[in-house]
């Protein structure tokens, strides 16, 4: 076994896990917010807050779908930490992990179904950074509005999560990461560019 896989997890899982989930809790409840996070290295060119959602959101229970650029190390680095199974088909996945041209279109993941809307994938997109053009979001946890800047990729983000919003309460919640930080865009908020 490689010493890479054995590396990057939590140093202390019960308070790196508690602390990292309540970030993403409050990232999904003030959608648009960046949160800055740390305590996971995942192997390149994996992010250090997508493995904070790694660590904190998958177990043996959630398939996890990898674009084309994670599939070399960071497979087996999940299979260790988190014990998630990674799967090729992405209906299949509760969780998907790439750039944004890697999970457009959002409607090829699970959705849920009226009975079940939980029961849909939870994407979690790698930006450059945050910076440039903004998608601006309106709804549930937003006082009046919030900007949040994602750069080339806003114009088909807005069109795509705008899309995303008519399904409510089905669709899909995209969790956007660069660096160590992340910000959330659950399902219920209304996004345009």
């Amino acid at each position: 076994m490689s010493a890479t896989l054995l590396t990057g997890g939590f140093k202390s899982p019960a308070t790196q896990s508690s602390t990292g989930f309540r970030a993403i809790l409050d990232a999904m409840s003030r959608p648009g917010a960046i949160c800055d996070v740390a305590g996971a290295a995942p192997p390149a060119p994996m992010s250090p807050a997508a493995g904070l959602v790694a660590l904190v959101l998958c177990d043996a229970q959630t398939p996890v779908w990898l674009a084309p650029s994670l599939r070399a190390h960071v497979p087996d680095w999940l299979r260790f930490h988190c014990g998630c199974p990674i799967t090729e088909v992405r209906a299949d996945a509760m969780f998907a992990f790439g750039a944004p041209d890697d999970l457009l279109p959002l409607t090829d993941w699970a959705q849920g179904n009226p009975e079940y809307p939980d029961r849909s994938a939870t994407l979690v997109m790698a930006l450059p950074d945050f910076g440039g053009a903004s998608l601006t979001l309106t709804g549930p946890g937003i006082e009046v509005e919030a900007r949040l800047p994602v750069g080339p990729a806003a114009a088909a983000l807005a069109a795509a999560l705008a899309e995303n919003h008519a399904m409510a309460p089905m669709g899909v919640d995209l969790i956007l990461t660069s660096g160590g930080c992340l910000a959330a865009v659950p399902r219920s908020s209304r996004v345009k560019e």
